[in-house]
C-alpha cells in the first residue's frame, strides 16, 4: 500500500514551526511496510488543499492529513475533505460530549465555535483525543483510507499509536512488506569522493543506498524491503559489509550515535581521561562532551582560552610563539594541547584555534582556517583545516574535527 501525507498549516510554510509530524509519520509508516512517496505542505487555504487532495487521490491508497482541526475559521481540513468527497458534515454527539467534559474538567467555558470540532464527514469514525479537543477522523471511502489527525504532536502521536496503527495493522493482516533502515556515518572524506567508491552500490534497487551531506559528517542511509524483519536485516547486513569494505576507515558511528558519544565510549573502554582547550569554538567541544550522561568519569574539564593572555597564563603558551606564529597556528595549537594536558593532569589534552569569522581573516590566514591538536602519551598530533561557511558552521566543523582526531588517537595508542 502507498500513503501520502498532507500537512496543513500556514505556520509550516512560514517556517514558524518545524514539520515534525511528517518525520514521525514517515518512520511509523515504514515500520508497517507502507510506502511513502510524497509529503505535501499546504497553507490554510481550501482551494490549494483541494488540489493537494486531488493529486494524492491519484497516487495513494492512504491519505493522511495533519492539522487544521481547531475551532477557528482558518481550521478547514475536515470541511475541505468533506467538500472534496461530496459528503455532509454530521455532528457526532459522542465527540461533542467529550469536548464538553474536556472544558468542564479544567473549569473553562466551552465556546460555541468548539462545536465545530465535533463535526465529522458522513460515514467516518471519530478517533479519541484525550490530550485535546479535536477528535481525529478515520474514513474509508471508494477504496481509499483518509485519516485526519490534529496538528500538535502531543495529540497526534498517542492517537496514531493507540487508534490508527492498530487499524492499519489489522487491515494489513500481518502480511505486509517490512522496511528497515540503517544510517552509517563517515568522517574524513567528501561526499563526492565517498560516493565514487560505492557508485555501483547506489544503483541497487533493494537494498538501496543513498548519501546525505551534513554540516559535520556524511551519512549513508541503507534501506531494505522484505517480507520479514529477518530477511530485511540480512539484506542490510550484506550491503553494510560492502560499504565497510569501501569506506571502513572513515566509518565512525551508526544511526543516532554521535562523534562525542563514540569518543566517550572509547575513553571509558580504555580508562583514559581528557581535557580540552578551546579558542574559536568557545566551549562547543566541552558542551558536546558534557551533554553525555556519565561524561564526568572521563572528561576532566575545559578551558576557553579566547585571548592570547589566557593562552599564555593558563596554558603556558610562550609569548614568543604567539608573537612569531600568531594564535592561529600549528605551533600554538600543539602548545595549547600540551598545556591543557599538563594543567589538568589527564591522558589526552586536545586543543583548537582558528578564525570562525565573518571578520578577522587575512590573505595569509583567511576566515575558516583552523588548527587542532591532541597531546597523548606518545606525542603531539595536529591537523590544519580551511573551511567555508558561516561562523556557526565553522565552529561545528572545528569541534567535530577535534573530536575525530581524539577518536583516532585513542584507536592508535598502544594501551
Amino acid at each position: 500500500m502507498e500513503a501520502e501525507i498532507i500537512s496543513v498549516g500556514t505556520e509550516l510554510l512560514l517556517g514558524q514551526i518545524p514539520n515534525t509530524n511528517a518525520q514521525y509519520l514517515g518512520e511509523k509508516l515504514a515500520t508497517l511496510g507502507i510506502g511513502l512517496h510524497h509529503i505535501i505542505t499546504v497553507g490554510d487555504n481550501a482551494g490549494r488543499l483541494k488540489l493537494a487532495l486531488e493529486a494524492a487521490w491519484q497516487r495513494a491508497d492512504i491519505i493522511i492529513l495533519t492539522g487544521g482541526l481547531g475551532p477557528t475559521q482558518d481550521d478547514i481540513t475536515k470541511e475541505t475533505v468533506a467538500d472534496f468527497l461530496h459528503l455532509d458534515l454530521i455532528l457526532d454527539q459522542s465527540s461533542l460530549e467529550t469536548i464538553r467534559c474536556f472544558f468542564a474538567k479544567r473549569g473553562h467555558h466551552m465556546t460555541a465555535n468548539n462545536v465545530k470540532q465535533a463535526l465529522l464527514p458522513k460515514g467516518s469514525v471519530a478517533l479519541p483525543n484525550p490530550n485535546g479537543t479535536a477528535p481525529g477522523v478515520w474514513l474509508e471511502y471508494d477504496g481509499k483510507i483518509i485519516i485526519i489527525l490534529p496538528g500538535p504532536p502531543f495529540e497526534l502521536q498517542p492517537m496514531w499509536e493507540h487508534h490508527v496503527m492498530p487499524r492499519l495493522a489489522k487491515i494489513l493482516g500481518g502480511k505486509h512488506t517490512v522496511i528497515r533502515s540503517r544510517i552509517v556515518k563517515i568522517y574524513g572524506i567528501g561526499e563526492s569522493a565517498a560516493e565514487e567508491r560505492v557508485k555501483d552500490l547506489v544503483t541497487s534497487s533493494n537494498p538501496t543506498l543513498a548519501s546525505y551531506a551534513k554540516a559535520t559528517e556524511i551519512q549513508f542511509r541503507l534501506t531494505a524491503k522484505a517480507e520479514t524483519e529477518e530477511e530485511a536485516d540480512k539484506l542490510l547486513c550484506s550491503l553494510e559489509e560492502k560499504l565497510h569494505a569501501r569506506l571502513g576507515e572513515y566509518i565512525f558511528a551508526y544511526d543516532e550515535e554521535t562523534m562525542q558519544e563514540i569518543v566517550g565510549q572509547l575513553l571509558t573502554k580504555h580508562n583514559l581521561t581528557l581535557a580540552v582547550a578551546e579558542s574559536c569554538t568557545g566551549g562547543l567541544v566541552s558542551h558536546w562532551l558534557t551533554n553525555i550522561p556519565g561524561s564526568s568519569t572521563y572528561f576532566q574539564g575545559g578551558v576557553v582560552s579566547y585571548s592570547n593572555q589566557l593562552k599564555e597564563q593558563l596554558l603556558q603558551v610562550p609569548i614568543e610563539m604567539l608573537r612569531e606564529h600568531g594564535a592561529v597556528s600549528q605551533e600554538v595549537a600543539e602548545a595549547m594541547a600540551t598545556g591543557i594536558k599538563r594543567l589538568a593532569q589527564v591522558d589526552l589534552g586536545a586543543a583548537v584555534t582558528g578564525i570562525a569569522g565573518p571578520s578577522g581573516g587575512t590573505p595569509e590566514k583567511p576566515v575558516g582556517l583552523v588548527y587542532i591538536a591532541v597531546a597523548d602519551q606518545t606525542g603531539v598530533y595536529s591537523r590544519r583545516y580551511e573551511w567555508h561557511g558561516i561562523r556557526e558552521i565553522i565552529k561545528q566543523r572545528a569541534a567535530q574535527a577535534l573530536l575525530n582526531l581524539i577518536r583516532q588517537r585513542i584507536l592508535q595508542i598502544d594501551i
